[in-house]
């Protein structure tokens, strides 16, 4: 029978996610950026210790303020909801009807199993059923869901989901094609795969419709 470590590892090394939601307990907002960064702060430096480093030196006596600062207003930012990006849409008077199409918005994200990083490039699509949105919102709202622990089926999902109630349309689209470093330079250590994800809602369910978007972005996948 496996035990529960081991499972956890199962779950971790196959990049299996366990909630369809970022798993962020209800008092996650009580303390303040500061206080986080000052407690984290103090797990860094325990754990270079216990690796062995030599926080005296003069190279390494900034990294563990460096790194908490990092973790709290850089790359898990989007954790917290006072960062998440006001979209604001706009009537759509010109009656463009056609898909839109956001390609090879560029993404950083952080594997929420190994807490290292994933790379890559989001291609989002909408069509219009009364609103549009500005195209640097569409930017913002991948980098928002992206700067926190993530698996990338769950940050593809979040993307449409959100999209789809700022534009009151269930036709939006989202896929996602990184490179996990968790993948790349450990474990299997195979740096040419990539991971695609994919999530239609709406239109982009019929097939001709998908051709057509993955025609405007060049991705060469079968979905």
């Amino acid at each position: 029978m496996i035990n529960n470590e081991e499972f956890q590892d199962e779950i971790g090394n196959n990049h299996i996610s366990s909630s369809a939601q970022n798993p962020v307990r209800e008092d996650a907002f009580d303390s303040t950026d500061e206080e986080k960064i000052e407690k984290i702060k103090k797990d860094v430096e325990n754990i270079l210790i216990t690796l062995g480093m030599d926080l005296t030196d003069d190279s390494l006596k900034g990294t563990p303020n460096r790194v908490a600062k990092m973790f709290v207003k850089e790359i898990f930012g989007g954790l917290n909801p006072a960062k998440k990006p006001k979209v604001s849409t706009f009537e759509n008077n010109y009656k463009y009807g056609e898909m839109l199409v956001e390609k090879n918005i560029t993404l950083y994200s952080t594997c929420e199993h190994h807490l290292l990083p994933i790379i890559g490039r989001a291609h989002v699509a909408y069509i219009s059923s009364g609103k549009v949105i500005g195209l640097s919102k569409i930017n913002r709202i991948v980098e928002y869901y992206a700067k926190r622990p993530q698996v990338q089926e769950r940050l593809t999902m979040q993307i449409v989901q959100e999209l789809q109630k700022a534009l009151q349309t269930e036709d939006v689209a989202c896929i996602i094609d990184a490179k996990h470093l968790c993948v790349n330079s450990r474990g299997i250590k195979d740096i040419e795969s990539s991971t695609v994800t994919s999530e239609f809602g709406g239109k982009f369910k019929n097939e001709n419709t998908r051709r057509e978007l993955l025609e405007y972005i060049k991705l060469e996948t079968k979905f």
